[in-house]
C-alpha cells in the first residue's frame, strides 16, 4: 500500500537536487577524487534541501563504514598484494599455461584463466589487470598476438575481479541493500564462471578467425606430463584459493574470516619459500592501504548521499518516471542494463553501487525481479562497463601499463563486450542462473 501511495504522486525535483548533481559532474571532470566529489554533492544536497541536519553527516560517515563485513575488503586487497610479492601469482600462470597448451590460442586462454584466479582472490579488477598484464602482455605479443589485442584480452579477463566471488563489489552491495555477502557469493559463482567462459570463447573464436597463436601440437602424454610437472612445482599456491572458496561456500568461514585466513596462509607460504621477508612488510602494507584508502572514503561519503536521495524521494520518482513511459518488464530490464554499463564506463564500482543500487532496486522490485538476481545482474553489467569502448576503466589501466593507444585497444575489446553482454542478458532474464545454488527461501 505504501508503494502504491508513492506511485500515485510525482516527485518534483528542484535545484536542491540538480545543483549537487551538476557539482558532482563538474568536480569529476576536473579530476577531483571521487570521494571528495561525492562528499560535496551529499553536503550541498543536505544544505539546500534541509531534509536532514548537517550535524548528522559526521555520524552517518562513521556509522556507514562501521560494519564487520567491510573488514574483508582490506584483507582481500592485502592477500592479492602478498600473492604478487611472493611469486604465487606466477605459479597460477604456470599451471594455467600447462592446462591450455594443447589448444590453439593456449597462452591467451591461460591469460584469461590466471586473470580469473588472481582477480577472484584479490577482489579487484584493476589490481588483476596490472598484475597479470605485467606477466603476460609481452609474452602474448611474442606468441603472435597484436599488442592492442593482448591488452584488450587482459582488460577483459580482469573484469572477473568483481564478478567471480569472493568479490569486494558483492560485499559492498550486500551492505547497501542488507543482503548477506556469503549468499551473494554463492549466487554469483555460476554467472561469474559464465563470464569467464564467454571471454575464453571470444579468444578462441578470434584465434580461429585471425590465427594469432598456434598450439595444439603436443601429444596427450606430453600435455599430462607438463600439467603434472606444473602442479607439482606450484600446488601450494592453490592452498589460498582453496581455503577461501571452501571456507565461504561451506559456511565454515565468513568472508572476513576467509580473508584473514588467506592473508596469514599466504604470508606463511612466502616465509617458507623465502620469497617474503620482514623488510617487505612496510611497502606491502602501504601499497594495500593506498588501495583501501580509495575504497572506504567512497563508501563513507556515498551513504549520506544515498540517504539524502531516499529522503527526497528520488528512487520513487525515478521508478514513477520510468514506468510512466513503459510497463514492459523486458524493456525496463534493458534500460537498467544500459544505465549500469554506461555508469561502469565512467566511474568505479563502489560509488556506482552505493548511488545506483538504492535507486534501481525499487524498479527491480516493481517488475518482480528477485533481489539476488538484481544484485548479480547489476555487478555483472558494471563489469562489462569496465571494458566498454571508449571509456572503460580497465582499458585505461592496460593502456597506462603498456603505453598502447586506448583507441586501438578499444577496437579489439568490442568482441569481448558483445560476448559478455550475452551473459548479462541471460542473467537478467533467467533467474535460475543466479539462484540455483541458493536455498529455496531465496528463489
Amino acid at each position: 500500500m505504501l508503494w502504491n501511495a508513492l506511485q500515485e504522486q510525482t516527485v518534483i525535483l528542484g535545484w536542491d537536487f540538480y545543483i549537487p548533481v551538476i557539482l558532482f559532474v563538474v568536480l569529476c571532470a576536473l579530476a577531483v577524487p571521487v570521494w571528495a566529489a561525492i562528499g560535496v554533492a551529499a553536503i550541498s544536497m543536505l544544505l539546500l534541501s534541509g531534509d536532514l541536519p548537517l550535524s548528522l553527516v559526521g555520524e552517518s560517515l562513521f556509522a556507514g563504514i562501521d560494519h564487520f563485513a567491510l573488514t574483508a575488503i582490506p584483507l582481500f586487497i592485502l592477500t592479492g598484494d602478498v600473492l604478487v610479492r611472493t611469486g604465487l601469482s606466477r605459479k597460477f600462470l604456470d599451471v594455467a599455461e600447462a592446462l591450455t597448451c594443447w589448444a590453439k590460442g593456449g597462452f591467451g586462454s591461460a591469460t584469461v584463466l590466471v586473470c580469473g584466479m588472481f582477480s577472484a582472490i584479490s577482489g579487484s579488477d584493476a589490481a588483476g589487470a596490472a598484475a597479470v598484464g605485467r606477466m603476460t602482455i609481452d609474452r602474448l605479443v611474442e606468441s603472435g598476438y597484436p599488442r592492442p589485442y593482448a591488452c584488450a584480452l587482459v582488460a577483459a579477463g580482469a573484469c572477473t575481479g568483481i564478478l567471480i566471488p569472493p568479490s569486494i563489489a558483492y560485499i559492498v552491495i550486500g551492505l547497501v541493500l542488507g543482503i548477506s555477502a556469503s549468499t551473494l557469493f554463492q549466487a554469483a559463482l555460476i554467472p561469474g564462471l559464465a563470464i569467464l567462459g564467454s571471454i575464453l570463447a571470444t579468444n578462441i573464436v578470434m584465434n580461429r578467425i585471425y590465427a594469432f597463436e598456434g598450439g595444439g601440437l603436443i601429444t596427450w602424454g606430453e600435455w599430462i606430463r607438463n600439467l603434472g610437472s606444473s602442479v607439482k612445482s606450484g600446488w601450494y599456491a592453490f592452498i589460498v584459493p582453496g581455503i577461501i572458496f571452501y571456507g565461504i561456500f561451506s559456511g565454515r568461514l565468513t568472508p572476513t574470516e576467509a580473508g584473514a585466513t588467506a592473508v596469514i596462509v599466504t604470508i606463511m607460504i612466502g616465509f617458507i619459500l623465502g620469497t617474503l621477508k620482514l623488510s617487505d612488510f612496510p611497502s606491502m602494507l602501504i601499497s594495500s592501504a593506498k588501495v583501501n584508502g580509495v575504497i572506504l572514503p567512497i563508501i563513507a561519503f556515498s551513504l549520506p548521499l544515498a540517504q539524502a536521495l531516499a529522503i527526497m524521494g528520488v528512487p520513487q520518482g525515478f521508478v514513477y518516471s520510468v514506468t510512466s513511459m513503459t510497463d514492459n518488464p523486458y524493456v525496463l530490464i534493458l534500460m537498467m542494463i544500459g544505465i549500469l554499463i554506461a555508469a561502469g564506463c565512467v566511474m568505479e564500482t563502489t560509488p556506482n553501487i552505493v548511488i545506483l543500487a538504492p535507486i534501481l532496486k525499487p524498479l527491480a522490485d516493481e517488475i518482480g525481479m528477485n533481489e539476488i538476481q538484481f544484485c548479480v545482474m547489476m555487478i555483472t553489467a558494471l563489469g562489462v562497463g569496465f571494458i566498454t569502448p571508449p571509456l572503460g576503466l580497465n582499458l585505461f589501466v592496460v593502456s597506462g601499463l603498456t603505453g598502447e593507444s586506448i583507441l586501438k585497444i578499444a577496437v579489439y575489446a568490442i568482441p569481448f563486450v558483445l560476448f559478455m553482454l550475452i551473459v548479462v542478458l541471460l542473467i537478467a532474464f533467467i533467474p535460475e542462473l543466479s539462484t540455483t545454488l541458493l536455498p529455496d527461501v531465496y528463489k
